[in-house]
């Protein structure tokens, strides 16, 4: 415990370049993943997220077994379980059934191929919880290039997709192309999730994918304060996260969740403060009407 706070420590960690591109990239993921929360939130995709960082997994595990590149092998993956969950859940009724099945085969066929893996114990532990170390500047051109992508092709759907997020009827009824910008979306959410796998790895992605947002989503109904929001407290989840393990050496996932739930619960507190302020207004005014008549 006293190595969590040795900020010499973390200072002397914080000079390395390995350290630097790190926090580079969570820096891009924290504003990828805070853009594209709130959209996550709002259209009840929170269980894709975990599905397709699922198959990401996968994805990984496979190109880890290959000896090629672990996020070229995880973005393919995570496409892919995009695409499926695009394509097999048209229908809200049966999202969350095709997303278990699919995440249930991404995990068990990811379990396998690191079964087959005879290498370093820590490079089939890192695609599961994050490992920075692995992070080089081939990875870092790699997700900067792919954020980009995600950004450009969200601000060009943004006001359609955000319409068929809110009234998906009225939106069908206009002419907007509510199945297509819904397999767009899930794509760029498969993307993300991809992206994130080496920074807090296959099964915490969702920590930077959906808690900022759900926790923006707490204390404010507006798209656009959420989006900036959620961005803020991603960026802190992540950046914190990665200073606060470097002196311990623990993964960095750990600190990544634990930052955003905190975060989360004060979001939760500040709402319900702000009720409770609301309901102490109202009171007086609904009793003290009766007297006036």
């Amino acid at each position: 415990m006293d190595k969590m706070f040795d900020f010499a420590l973390t200072g002397e960690l914080l000079g390395l370049d390995f350290v630097q591109t790190a926090l580079l990239a969570a820096a891009v993921l924290g504003l990828v993943a805070g853009v594209l929360g709130p959209l996550v939130v709002m259209r009840r995709m929170s269980f894709a997220v975990h599905g397709t960082a699922e198959l990401a997994f996968t994805g990984a595990a496979g190109a880890l077994l290959l000896g090629v590149g672990v996020e070229l092998g995880g973005l393919a993956g995570a496409v892919i379980a995009a695409l499926l969950i695009g394509l097999l859940g048209g229908r809200e009724s049966e999202r969350d059934s095709v997303i278990g099945v699919i995440l249930a085969f991404g995990l068990g066929m990811g379990v396998l191929l690191l079964s087959f893996y005879e290498g370093r114990s820590a490079n089939k532990f890192g695609i599961l919880v994050g490992q920075i170390i692995t992070i080089d500047s081939t990875n870092l051109n790699l997700l900067v290039g792919a954020s980009v992508v995600v950004l450009v092709v969200l601000a060009v759907i943004y006001r359609p997709l955000l319409f068929a997020t809110v009234d998906p009827a009225v939106a069908t009824a206009r002419g907007v192309p509510v199945r297509l910008l819904s397999l767009i979306f899930a794509v760029l959410v498969g993307i993300s999730s991809a992206l994130g796998v080496q920074i807090v790895g296959a099964l915490l992605v969702v920590s930077l994918m959906v808690t900022p947002a759900a926790a923006a989503a707490r204390v404010t109904a507006s798209p656009c304060k959420a989006t900036v929001l959620s961005i803020v407290f991603a960026e802190i989840a992540a950046l914190g996260g990665i200073i606060l393990s470097l002196a311990p050496g623990k993964p960095v996932s750990a600190f990544v969740t634990t930052i955003s739930f905190v975060i989360y619960l004060v979001c939760r507190l500040i709402a319900w403060l702000r009720g409770r302020t609301s309901r102490v207004r109202v009171e007086p005014t609904a009793t003290a009407q009766p007297a006036l008549r």
